[in-house]
């Protein structure tokens, strides 16, 4: 009898495209071996269709809230083990990273935005990890260096007009805002001024004023797309005093009709804006599912699953102890 010989490709000679759909089933703690066993392997671990997304959103922080600024303490073994986990995936995505994703209770410092937005020059989506200790500068460097940024989520900032000043001056095709925490007129204002052709805004579950709502209708031209789902409305008068707006006026919808898609409650007795009401219209996201704060109306907003680079498993192995 003839020998058997086996006709099938080696490893080392597969074609990339058939080692890119099996690199994408592994996390990053497995891709990081594998993309040192050769030059094609790495290739393939850098892949675009492998990095487009790299959601960061089971990654947080070991913090305790303090009463002095920047009212965090986060634990040293978390700056670090944060820093390894960056290093490694910015080594293998080789710039490849279109869209970003971090947990909003993940305390990055300007550091850790300053090598990522150096190594990622393409991103065009990000959603923001807590603000308390990134400065006014780091975030404004990091904008700089993201000049094709569509989209980003951020948590509410104190001082809003800077932040989007550097977007209208550093990101021409910025279409798209979504804010979570709260909405004033101040920060319609900074919208309006700033970035004056935005398409598309989420107000998700905020606390919104309702001049700035007004502002945003009046004077936003271009906006087609406007979520205030289970947002907590208010009206604050003269001396200060806030009242809660449970209904739209007919003034305010009509405004909206124009737009291509405007989500609200019509009515306030869905479990999200119950539980808008019981935390007085700032939403405590850890007393939630995980996967809550990730939602959005706006199919282009919405984070959907956790993805598979930094999995449950992968959060397991990178944690400290």
């Amino acid at each position: 009898m003839g020998e058997n010989k086996w006709m099938g490709k080696r490893w080392e000679d597969m074609d990339t495209d058939v080692l890119v759909k099996i690199f994408k089933e592994l996390n990053l703690v497995e891709l990081s071996p594998v993309s040192q066993v050769c030059r094609l392997w790495r290739l393939a671990c850098s892949d675009p269709l492998i990095w487009g997304t790299l959601d960061f959103g089971l990654l947080k922080s070991n913090f305790i809230q303090t009463r002095a600024s920047p009212y965090i303490w986060v634990d040293d073994r978390s700056d670090k083990r944060l820093a390894r986990i960056l290093r490694v995936a910015m080594a293998i995505s080789c710039g490849n990273v279109s869209c970003m994703i971090f947990h909003y209770n993940l305390y990055m410092r300007d550091e850790h935005l300053h090598f990522i937005s150096e190594r990622s020059p393409h991103l065009k989506r990000l959603v923001m990890p807590a603000w308390n200790r990134i400065t006014k500068v780091g975030i404004c460097q990091a904008i700089q260096r993201w000049q094709e940024l569509e989209s980003l989520t951020m948590r509410t900032i104190g001082q809003p007009p800077y932040i989007m000043e550097e977007i209208g001056r550093s990101c021409k095709n910025f279409t798209e805002l979504k804010i979570m925490g709260s909405f004033d007129q101040h920060f319609a204002s900074a919208i309006f001024q700033f970035l004056p052709k935005l398409k598309v805004l989420s107000l998700r579950c905020s606390k919104v004023t309702m001049d700035a709502l007004q502002c945003l209708l009046q004077s936003m031209e271009y906006l087609e797309i406007l979520n205030i789902s289970h947002c907590l409305l208010l009206v604050v008068a003269a001396n200060g005093r806030k009242q809660v707006v449970h209904e739209l006026d007919d003034q305010i919808l009509g405004k909206a009709s124009r737009l291509r898609e405007f989500h609200y409650c019509e009515s306030r007795s869905c479990i999200t804006c119950q539980r808008m009401v019981v935390d007085e219209g700032i939403m405590r996201w850890y007393r939630y599912e995980d996967w809550f704060w990730r939602r959005d109306e706006v199919r282009s907003l919405d984070l959907q699953d956790y993805g598979k680079l930094f999995d449950a498993g992968c959060e397991r192995l990178t944690s400290v102890e």
